[in-house]
């Protein structure tokens, strides 16, 4: 799943490419991704491109005053064929719909079971339904430590569950949210109200670094390559049964994420806890 750090990479390098560009044909290959039924997406042809905005997970790409929302889901992403090369979608990625401009094709693209990739032709960024509800962003850099404790609050609700519920934090997925708690020294399982003061700073510092670091770190990557790139960068996502980088655990998924989290249960405890 595309998040923050990679969708925010995907937005800059859209606005370096299509700003100032006119979309001149477009083409809709699976027509369940296109939401706005009586918003056809070929409302953009003839538009130039005036700004690309990201909204947690999502992208928005302002048509001068129309606005195409790009919504990624679990497996959704994007490519850009120049002119020059004859690239396509991933392997195993399905072509959603094309794009097209002078200079290249835009295409949105979807390697998951089901469909989840979801498009939006609107007035408005925040007409899109998902957009509307979304939380403050995870990777603002302004995003302080009172305005994390007070989206805990006092909530009986995991932690890993609340750092993925878009309108609490925008723009943490499945991936993140354990890199953060692997960082914070916190377990998965913990409820937010167990929380204490220390904890909560904690956990402040391990979110900002993290995202701040990943930010930095998928810039630049090509849009091609900032799954692999997601994927060696981490420390306890998708590791289990290796040892933990950090102590002499090993790596174990998550119970009850069927395999989908992974943390390390030596040295992320439970709130009043002493690591083993």
């Amino acid at each position: 799943m595309p998040e923050a750090p990679e969708v925010e990479a995907l937005a800059l390098f859209l606005r370096e490419c299509l700003i100032g560009r006119e979309v001149t044909g477009v083409e809709l290959v699976e027509g369940r991704a296109l939401k706005t039924r009586t918003r056809p997406l070929d409302e953009i042809v003839g538009r130039t491109v005036t700004a690309v905005t990201r909204y947690g997970k999502h992208i928005d790409v302002d048509l001068e005053g129309v606005h195409l929302g790009l919504g990624f889901g679990r497996a959704g992403w994007a490519t850009w064929d120049a002119p020059t090369t004859d690239d396509d979608a991933s392997p195993g990625a399905a072509v959603i719909a094309r794009i097209a401009f002078e200079q290249g094709i835009l295409g949105i693209t979807d390697a998951g079971e089901w469909l989840s990739v979801q498009l939006h032709v609107v007035d408005a960024a925040d007409e899109v339904p998902a957009v509307a509800k979304l939380g403050p962003d995870a990777a603002d850099p302004g995003y302080s430590r009172e305005m994390l404790a007070e989206a805990l609050g006092r909530r009986r609700k995991q932690l890993k569950a609340l750092l993925q519920e878009q309108e609490t934090l925008a723009g943490i997925g499945n991936a993140y949210s354990d890199e953060i708690l692997f960082a914070a020294r916190l377990s998965p399982m913990a409820h937010a109200a167990a929380l204490s003061d220390d904890d909560v700073t904690r956990l402040h510092h391990a979110l900002h670094d993290t995202l701040t670091a990943a930010v930095i770190a998928r810039r630049g990557v090509p849009i091609a390559e900032q799954k692999a790139a997601k994927v060696a960068s981490m420390r306890v996502h998708g590791r289990t049964g290796e040892p933990c980088p950090d102590c002499r655990g090993v790596i174990e998924d998550i119970p009850g994420t069927k395999g989908g989290g992974q943390w390390c249960p030596s040295c992320q405890t439970l709130p009043g806890a002493q690591p083993a």
